[in-house]
């Protein structure tokens, strides 16, 4: 396998701005998530999306959280969905979200849900027209909903983002969890193949696997991360990179260093463990500044 790391990184660059480049030029980003009871979960990946350097932030959620959501991120633009009685986004959002997904560059589906019908039946309406010229990143419980969608994911065309944990890969592959940590290799590659989709299987040592078969290693990161909203953060740093224009498999490459180097940090200015996912966004412009700025060093 090979190791993601700062050869990895400058082997693999991130778009550079243009010295005159706009919001649009940037990258829009469109995240869909969250409910009544877990509101907050869209902030941070919202918020990791920006720090990314992405130009425009669009988040859609129910519409009794949707104006305290906006007020807490007032670069983003809310957009209001329909609920069910249990509080969460109903089935019929797809179509109140269909103009606004065409015209985004990144759509980051899952943080904050619950697994449902529901669910099932709102990733199943926006990836109903296949279209490799935006890249799509399944987190939480869209995870769920895409094992039931294997053909409608890999028509796609590798434009697909999986980021599961060792449960959610076990669902997706049909396996107990015991029989993923066995061969995580061979499940990712497996998963990978069967999607036609980039899995980023995340643990202690996260792994990264495209279609080809490819495997990659991240081995950074601190116990610490393994907190609360941690996995928003990722899905959001991974989201606003693909959005300005990098591939799948180096949006999520780096986000995955990226969200290991912040946890780092953070475990040296903190604590090993006790720091709050919210704090790893700010680090986020530093780091790349860093990663890309001493590119020929790294090499």
């Amino acid at each position: 396998m090979i190791e993601i790391d700062e050869a990895w990184l400058a082997a693999h660059p991130l778009p550079g701005f243009d010295t005159v480049s706009d919001k649009d030029s940037r990258g829009r980003v469109l995240v869909v998530g969250g409910a009544e009871f877990v509101p907050g979960a869209l902030r941070l990946t919202g918020e990791a999306a920006l720090r990314t350097g992405a130009g425009k932030l669009q988040m859609a959620t129910v519409q009794s959280v949707a104006m305290a959501l906006g007020v807490l991120i007032p670069e983003a633009a809310m957009i209001a969905l329909p609920s069910d009685e249990k509080g969460e986004i109903a089935a019929e959002a797809a179509d109140v979200l269909h103009e606004r997904f065409l015209r985004c560059d990144a759509l980051i589906l899952g943080p904050g849900m619950s697994i449902g019908e529901r669910t099932d039946q709102l990733v199943a309406g926006l990836l109903s027209t296949p279209d490799a010229s935006r890249t799509i990143l399944l987190d939480a419980a869209a995870l769920t909903s895409a094992r039931y969608l294997e053909e409608l994911i890999a028509a796609h065309d590798g434009h697909v983002i999986l980021t599961p944990h060792h449960g959610e890969m076990a669902h997706l592959a049909g396996l107990d969890v015991e029989a993923v940590k066995a061969d995580l290799e061979g499940v990712a590659r497996d998963v990978a193949k069967r999607f036609n989709a980039v899995i980023l299987l995340k643990g202690q040592e996260s792994l990264l696997a495209e279609p080809s078969g490819e495997i990659f290693v991240h081995r950074g990161g601190t116990v610490g991360l393994a907190t609360g909203g941690s996995g928003d953060v990722l899905a959001g740093i991974i989201g606003g990179l693909a959005a300005q224009g990098a591939s799948p498999l180096t949006a999520a490459g780096w986000g995955s260093w990226l969200h290991g180097r912040a946890g780092e940090v953070l475990s040296r200015r903190v604590a090993m463990a006790g720091f709050l996912a919210r704090e790893l966004s700010p680090l986020i412009p530093g780091l790349i500044d860093d990663a890309t700025l001493n590119r020929t060093k790294l090499l």
